[in-house]
């Protein structure tokens, strides 16, 4: 029982020196599928802000805000696609347009305030057809009441 128990501790942990190895020669990021070191991506867009906080905003009531990006490459900008993390959030963009070099584009996106609470919703823009960001939009929605204020009686003394 000893030898067994023995066999499977010095298996285990030859089997954990091999994957360390293993890892230490494995390709890296910045190479391509032969070994041979890849150019990095030119950053093409930039976005004026990566975070927008809608901060406390009433349920029931949709908000939006515009988010600015702009054309910072070499070659005319193409927003392919605008992805929302749910369906409480609409983005909306001008799908056939070409932004120039050194213009700005806009992206606004939506966001129905259905659910009470707070919320973190991510969009991630496709452009270029291979170039992706990611932008984020959050916020607390609180519960509105049921009805409106009840009625102040006293109020017509005080007209008196």
């Amino acid at each position: 029982m000893k030898k067994l128990i023995l066999f499977g501790f010095i298996s285990c942990f030859s089997l954990t020196m091999y994957a360390q190895q293993a890892t230490n020669t494995a390709v890296s990021p910045t190479a391509d599928s032969k070994g041979e070191a890849k150019k990095p991506t030119e950053e093409v867009l930039s976005i004026k802000e990566d975070v927008y906080d809608f901060g406390k905003i009433p349920q029931g009531k949709p908000v939006h805000h515009i988010f600015t990006v702009t054309n910072i490459g070499q070659q005319p900008l193409k927003i392919a696609n605008v992805q929302a993390s749910c369906g409480c959030t609409t983005p909306e963009w001008d799908k056939d347009n070409l932004i120039p070099v050194g213009q700005d584009g806009k992206i606004t996106v939506g966001y129905n305030a259905a659910a009470e609470g707070a919320f973190t919703k991510f969009i991630t823009i496709t452009y270029n057809e291979t170039g992706s960001k990611q932008i984020t939009i959050k916020g607390e929605v609180w519960k509105t009441p049921a009805a409106s204020a009840p009625e102040n009686k006293s109020l017509n003394d005080l007209k008196n």
